[in-house]
């Protein structure tokens, strides 16, 4: 019976992540960094990576899911958690059911259960299809309940950002979820357990601040944005040149906030060697 519904959940991962890397139309791609054309066939092929130079194109939570997680090991987590709009905020339910119709999830995060290289861990993805995956309300608590389920558990979790910050939609809700995750993290590093954290392009604002920067170990895709402000904002508040990609993942790992930069195609075995480190359950 566990084998029959291992392969339905197989089915149903497969299914979504063709939905997430499915690009539209049939013309050549363009990659936006080196400007060369790459048929959509072969892009997809290389996990939507640029055959021509590695830029790491953004993909969805369910592929994303669906290229690290054992085959049939997928498990949703939370995944009937609603969209709120605590403050009413004018207009802002509609583009929620808009953002809801266009890319298949109720939020911007995907929580799940599942093995890599054959070891059980909890993963968080943000997809940021879904409004910039902003975090929201429904956000933080859906990744502070991953969090949680971890810590009762004593698994390995695994967070991928992609963000642009907090919700505006949702005010200091948006922003409270900041210091919620942070102390949902800390109560699991209480147990000693491990938390890897990976940023992706972009990750920026209240999710940089908060859970995205207190993994055990952080890795990032190459080429990744990772800051708190944008680039112009701290030019202009500190009045000075800011050194060249300095808050791209290559800068941030030479100057040791990444841990080390992965490209996607290794992503999952770099993952199942680091839990294969850690597979007592506690930091080595």
């Amino acid at each position: 019976m566990n084998g029959v519904f291992a392969k339905r959940r197989a089915r149903l991962l497969a299914m979504k992540a063709i939905r997430d890397n499915h690009i539209p139309g049939d013309k050549a791609i363009t990659c936006p960094k080196c400007g060369q054309d790459s048929d959509r066939k072969s892009v997809a092929q290389n996990l939507s990576v640029c055959p021509k130079c590695g830029y790491h194109f953004p993909i969805g939570a369910y592929y994303r899911l669906s290229t690290i997680l054992d085959p049939g090991s997928f498990r949703e987590l939370f995944e009937k958690l609603p969209a709120a709009d605590p403050l009413s905020f004018p207009g802002y339910r509609a583009k929620v059911e808009a953002a809801q119709r266009k890319t298949g999830l109720t939020e911007a995060v995907v929580t799940a259960t599942g093995t890599i290289g054959g070891r059980k861990c909890v993963v968080g993805v943000l997809d940021s299809r879904f409004f910039m995956g902003s975090m929201s309300a429904a956000v933080g608590e859906k990744i502070t309940l991953a969090i949680e389920y971890a810590t009762k558990n004593r698994l390995p979790l695994i967070l991928f950002a992609a963000s642009g910050g907090a919700r505006m939609q949702e005010g200091i809700l948006s922003l409270m979820q900041m210091a919620k995750t942070s102390a949902a993290l800390a109560r699991f590093s209480e147990k000693g357990l491990l938390y890897i954290s990976v940023f992706t392009d972009p990750t920026t604002g209240g999710v940089t601040a908060s859970f995205a920067s207190l993994g055990d170990i952080i890795l990032a895709e190459p080429g990744a944005l990772i800051g708190f402000a944008g680039p112009r904002v701290i030019q202009q508040t500190i009045g000075q040149t800011l050194p060249e990609g300095f808050q791209r993942a290559e800068f941030q790992e030479e100057h040791g906030f990444v841990d080390a930069v992965v490209p996607r195609l290794q992503m999952r075995d770099t993952l199942s060697q680091l839990l294969r480190l850690h597979e007592k359950g506690g930091r080595t």
